[in-house]
């Protein structure tokens, strides 16, 4: 695709709701999913008796 302006491309062709809600929630799983290994090796190492 080609845009002609930034506003063009911000809108996405009408979809941006969709394209960039797609991205803010993609992120925000990520973001989620590190937090929850982070969690889950303290547990394991606090199981063990290992330093967090």
């Amino acid at each position: 695709m080609n845009w002609g302006s930034w506003s063009e491309f911000f809108a996405m062709g009408g979809y941006a709701l969709y394209v960039w809600g797609s991205y803010a929630v993609t992120a925000g799983l990520m973001v989620v999913e590190l937090i929850l290994l982070v969690l889950r090796r303290r547990g394991i190492l606090n199981r063990f008796g290992g330093k967090s």
